[in-house]
């Protein structure tokens, strides 16, 4: 989902060990139920409902609540989830890095005896995870002969740190380069070529990478990248000024105004009420430090395109009210490159990958998957 635009939960003991489903401990999810009304989440049983209703600010919450929800995501009637390819390997870790901060992330490989052409590294948008929707995406990508690689930001999905908590862009964009760098040194992965993708506000952090390390990577790929925020969804100029202060002050509190976008990203709208089964994602308000990060990222990102000499490839949806395509016309024009390849879809909303029919999401995918292939 996207970042600012969806201008949409401290630090405690860190907990190792990787998430394992089973039961959430029902006196925890009742002190949490009685916190906050339980989310809708059509079919699902009360249990599960409760533990998503719980607070999520920790990370070891937030492990447990996915441990609940996963064995449930292979029902969901979503083709991400329906007709995701068998047999591809797959493995989860955590890892601390070098600033104490422990890191999840996970792989997808081709099946058994398929050789690898290249290795993608995945960077999610704002609140998400790279354990739901992205997983039959991934999947898909590794059916068609690649190895895929995803993280979560700190504060966000597994990763440790407050939820939807954003201290610094830069700081969180270091922390992607390097995890990713700490998988590309692997020996399975030193001689593949290196590719990025970033949707929404990954596409912000893809974007950051490339310009930090401009000559690490053999490509780019952005889906509805937030390369600048829409005015529609952002406050008035005196409002932004006083909340730029008030972030000074009060940096984790919750107090960015916001539009629910949740409609405007998702076409399908029975793709769009199983979002409620994404149940460690980020769907407060936006905490303030976070939201004046995001606006400094996209400012910054804007002033630097035409330092961005990758071969290029994006894709947007050409009604997306999220992020603007004609932000991604502007980028792929000003992009200092020759090898640049632009995809708009008429008709198609912000989340291309996981909120459009069908036919639409596998299009996107094999355009993908075809761009890879012509790059390898």
């Amino acid at each position: 989902m996207a970042a600012i635009s969806q201008l949409q939960r401290v630090a405690g003991p860190r907990h190792a060990g990787a998430p394992r489903p089973g039961r959430v401990r029902r006196a925890s999810v009742a002190v949490a139920a009685g916190k906050a009304p339980l989310p809708r989440l059509e079919g699902a049983s009360e249990e599960l409902r409760a533990a998503a209703a719980q607070s999520l600010d920790w990370a070891p919450a937030r492990r447990r609540v996915r441990g609940a929800f996963a064995p449930v995501l292979p029902t969901l009637d979503h083709c991400l989830f329906k007709m995701a390819p068998k047999g591809i390997q797959m493995e989860e870790n955590f890892e601390t890095n070098s600033k104490g901060v422990e890191i999840f992330w996970k792989s997808w490989l081709p099946r058994e005896g398929t050789p690898t052409k290249a290795a993608l590294f995945f960077c999610h948008g704002y609140g998400d995870t790279c354990t739901f929707f992205f997983e039959g995406v991934a999947k898909r990508i590794a059916a068609a002969g690649y190895a895929v690689y995803a993280m979560d930001y700190p504060g966000f999905g597994l990763s440790y740190g407050l939820h939807g908590y954003i201290a610094s862009f830069d700081g969180m964009v270091d922390h992607v380069i390097e995890q990713y760098a700490r998988i590309r040194g692997r020996k399975d992965v030193q001689g593949l070529p290196h590719f990025l993708l970033g949707q929404s506000m990954g596409g912000a952090v893809a974007l950051k990478v490339h310009l930090k390390q401009p000559k690490e990577w053999d490509g780019v790929l952005l889906v509805a990248p937030m390369c600048k925020i829409s005015e529609d969804v952002t406050p008035p100029a005196l409002v932004l000024k006083a909340l730029s202060i008030l972030s000074c002050l009060l940096p984790e509190a919750k107090l960015f105004p916001q539009k629910d976008i949740g409609d405007l990203g998702f076409r399908d709208p029975v793709k769009r009420k199983l979002c409620e089964y994404n149940a460690i994602s980020y769907n407060d308000q936006m905490r303030l430090r976070t939201a004046v990060e995001l606006l400094k990222a996209t400012k910054d990102i804007e002033s630097q395109l035409e330092k961005i000499c990758s071969p290029l490839l994006i894709l947007h949806g050409a009604a997306d009210q999220v992020t603007d395509p004609r932000v991604s016309q502007f980028l792929y024009e000003k992009a200092n490159t020759k090898d640049k390849t632009l995809k708009l879809y008429e008709g198609a909303y912000h989340s291309i990958l996981e909120g459009e029919p069908d036919d639409r999401i596998s299009t996107a995918i094999k355009d993908i998957i075809s761009w890879l292939d012509s790059h390898c």
